[in-house]
């Protein structure tokens, strides 16, 4: 069995659709989720779902003390950031090497980096008249948006699309394809072991 802890900061509509998707999985469990906000929806569908959480904050997380416990105590195999907006601090991805992934609303190494997340990606795609966005999972390095590039959809851009009909359409191949993707990965890793 893997168990998984999902990082989010925000609402939690990827948390929501990987937990739900692996909600009768035999081989991975959801058993963590933990935001750097107290306010975030995502500990409300936590709650909902019956996970435990954990509130992150500077001490805890950017030295580890206590988190890293609680991520042993809970047996965390992997980590998946979804709409995570901190950056990962060096302990952790020491502490699971290869383990961790994001997904990005673009295709990377476009519009990566600081500051890159959410409406900011969809601003600057349409400020930039491009044709076409989409999502990147990828796992963590010691970089924003720089570690080795796992899978990429793209999505077209109409001409007449605006910064939130490109988001519609980068939050479907999200919902499509994040706990795929995740699901494939996991199993690959377990065959590797």
């Amino acid at each position: 069995m893997k168990r998984l802890a999902i990082l989010a900061s925000g609402a939690g509509s990827n948390a929501r659709n990987i937990i739900q998707h692996f909600k009768e999985h035999p081989d991975v469990e959801v058993a963590l989720i933990a935001s750097n906000k107290a306010d975030a929806g995502v500990l409300r569908i936590a709650e909902e779902f019956h996970i435990d959480t954990c509130l992150l904050n500077q001490e805890n997380f950017t030295s580890g003390n206590g988190f890293l416990a609680i991520l042993k105590n809970r047996k965390i195999d992997f980590i998946v950031l979804a709409g995570f907006l901190k950056k990962i601090p060096a302990w952790l991805i020491h502490e699971y090497p290869n383990a961790i992934v994001n997904i990005h609303p673009a295709l990377l190494p476009a519009y990566g980096g600081k500051g890159m997340y959410g409406h900011h990606v969809h601003e600057a795609v349409h400020a930039n008249r491009e044709t076409e966005s989409g999502i990147t999972i990828h796992f963590v390095n010691e970089y924003y948006d720089e570690g080795e590039i796992i899978f990429q959809a793209k999505a077209k851009i109409d001409p007449q699309d605006m910064p939130s009909d490109i988001e519609r359409k980068v939050r479907a191949l999200e919902i499509e394809h994040f706990p795929k993707v995740l699901e494939r990965l996991l199993q690959q890793k377990t065959k590797g072991e």
